[in-house]
Order: C-alpha cells, then structure tokens, then sequence
C-alpha cells in the first residue's frame, strides 16, 4: 500500500475550535472516520465563511465539488476532546485546488489528524466542473 503524503504546511490561514460530540464515536470507543470528515466539512465551511462565502455552491462566482481526501491518522480523538482545525489552500490550478487540515487536540497538543481534500470549481447548473474565478486567489490573499 502507498504510503499517503499530506503537504507540510508551516502557516495556515485559518483555525477553529470542534468538540468530538458521542454521536461522532464509533464502536471502537473513538472518533470514527466519518465523523472525522463532517469535523473537517465543518471546519472548511466556517473557513469559507471568514471569506466571505457561506456556502459551497458560491465561492467567488464557482461552486465547489470534492473530488478526493486523503487523511493521516496521528492519534485517538475520544468523547468531548476539543480540536482546533487549521485549514489552508495550497495549489491552486486552472480547475482546482487543495485545502489542507491538521487536527490538534487542544489538551494533549498532540496531533490527532491531517488531510488533504482535492477540491474543483463546479457549475451546479450545468453539473461540469469549471475554471478557477479569476477573483479566486485575491480573494483568499493567495498572492
């Protein structure tokens, strides 16, 4: 099996604080890995938000679809763990981009997980993916 490769990311461009709630706990008595991705939604959007975007299907202009996430598990998450989230854009293409996550657990500083999710600018009219808005990379200060 390949061994997964996450970017390293030394500054990240946004954070925010999640509990693990005991709906995101899974028979093994830790964070499954489908609540794992809702955290990571979670977080993505509230990034979003501090930009001004509410919703994924208006990004300046694009809509946003995931095409892929990868994800390096580090650490257990257990019942009521804070997390902070960081969340970055990095690589930024004619069609897509990656955002970047790393899961801290606030109380132990240890790193629970990190990720990377492949996302495309998307046309939910047409249902086709798009180019990237040329406003894209301004509006995030990517320059």
């Amino acid at each position: 099996m390949a061994k997964i490769n996450i970017p390293l990311v030394e500054n990240f461009m946004f954070s925010t604080y999640l509990n693990v709630r005991i709906t995101d706990i899974n028979y093994g008595g830790h964070l499954g890995n489908d609540a794992l991705l809702g955290l990571l939604h979670e977080a993505r959007l509230r990034f979003l938000n501090k930009y001004n975007h509410s919703t994924e299907l208006d990004c300046c202009g694009a809509g946003l679809i995931m095409l892929n996430i990868q994800v390096d598990y580090k650490a257990e998450g257990l019942y009521a763990d804070k997390f902070e989230i960081f969340v970055t854009i990095i690589d930024v293409g004619k069609t897509k981009f990656d955002i970047v996550y790393k899961v801290v657990n606030v109380a132990t500083n240890n790193v629970v997980a990190e990720a990377v999710s492949t996302m495309a600018f998307f046309d939910y009219k047409r249902r086709r993916i798009m180019r990237c808005p040329k406003n894209f990379e301004e509006n995030f200060q990517l320059n």
